[in-house]
């Protein structure tokens, strides 16, 4: 089991560098890389996710290759465009609604991305950051610039159902899935369009397409920022699910300032290719964490691994 520490080559949901556990099991290479903001019970989940991909693999797929947007964390407009002109992806996906920053800030930024990305599909992200009466400003604002969907606007369903009542942009949701003690409520509420699932949160491959039977929406994979080995699992969810509609947010290896397989999980075309991944040895040495940073999630391994036997 290694810890691995890498950096991001910007600031993404308030961090600089990306930690996380990789290790191997009998059906090949698994990742652990719950956020450390995240409390142990939280983190039950993504070792349950990490155990599925080790010992019991993934699902068959239908498809080959996967459809994905390019991230675009809260940057200037400049550095926007580059994320969008460098991809290669006809999906853009754009942080908003950042601390410290105004509503001004992200008009110009998604603006920026709409101008790069051309007739491509432009998507915003405003992580749970706004009340009702601040998205339905700000997304009457940023309508303008064609949106695809609004990923959670608000942090509680009802308010999402709200929105979704008074805007005409389309809402999807994600932390009122995966971080949710009901996450069939957004469907009972009608709060959402889209239902957005990451594989680590919510507890591994089946547990999503369980949650994607249910639900009954379209269904939208992202990532968790993790390396190739995680990035790996979402594109699995991804190529089991029988419909696909929407492009994924799976192209994230690209934030990081190194990788740990050879070949990482980069898109061509905007597309990921469907298939296992194994780390390079030299590669994963060189992300080693240090001994102290270790010692913290191997320590902190142990505590959730006895939360989850129990």
């Amino acid at each position: 089991m290694i810890t691995y520490s890498i950096g991001l080559k910007n600031k993404f949901r308030g961090i600089t560098v990306r930690e996380g556990m990789l290790f191997e099991g009998p059906a090949g290479w698994a990742e652990w890389s719950p956020f450390l903001d995240y409390d142990d019970a939280t983190c039950v989940s993504w070792l349950q996710a990490a155990r599925e991909a080790a010992v019991d693999g993934w699902p068959a797929p239908v498809r080959t290759a996967v459809p994905v947007n390019c991230t675009v964390p809260a940057v200037t407009p400049d550095r926007a465009a580059e994320i969008v002109r460098a991809s290669g992806c006809g999906t853009a996906k754009v942080k908003v609604a950042e601390p410290g920053q105004t509503l001004a800030d992200d008009l110009e930024r998604v603006e920026a991305v709409r101008d790069a990305i051309g007739s491509g599909r432009v998507r915003i992200d405003a992580n749970g950051a706004w009340s009702v009466d601040e998205a339905v400003q700000a997304l009457r604002q940023l309508a303008r610039f064609d949106l695809e969907y609004v990923e959670q606007p608000c942090a509680a369903v009802e308010d999402l159902a709200a929105v979704r009542r008074l805007v005409d942009v389309p809402v999807a949701a994600d932390e009122s899935i995966r971080r949710a003690e009901d996450p069939l409520l957004v469907r009972k509420l009608e709060a959402a369009d889209i239902a957005v699932l990451k594989v680590q949160p919510i507890g591994g491959v089946r547990a999503c397409l369980e949650i994607a039977e249910q639900i009954g929406l379209p269904v939208v994979v992202s990532s968790a920022l993790e390396t190739s080995v995680g990035i790996a699992a979402g594109v699995a969810l991804a190529a089991a699910l029988p419909e696909l509609p929407y492009a994924c947010g799976l192209a994230t290896v690209s934030m990081f300032t190194s990788e740990v397989v050879a070949e990482p999980m980069l898109p061509v075309d905007g597309f990921l290719p469907v298939k296992s991944v194994q780390p390079d040895p030299v590669l994963l040495e060189a992300a080693r964490a240090d001994a102290a940073r270790t010692a913290v999630w191997e320590e902190r391994m142990s505590r959730v691994q006895k939360r989850s036997a129990g």
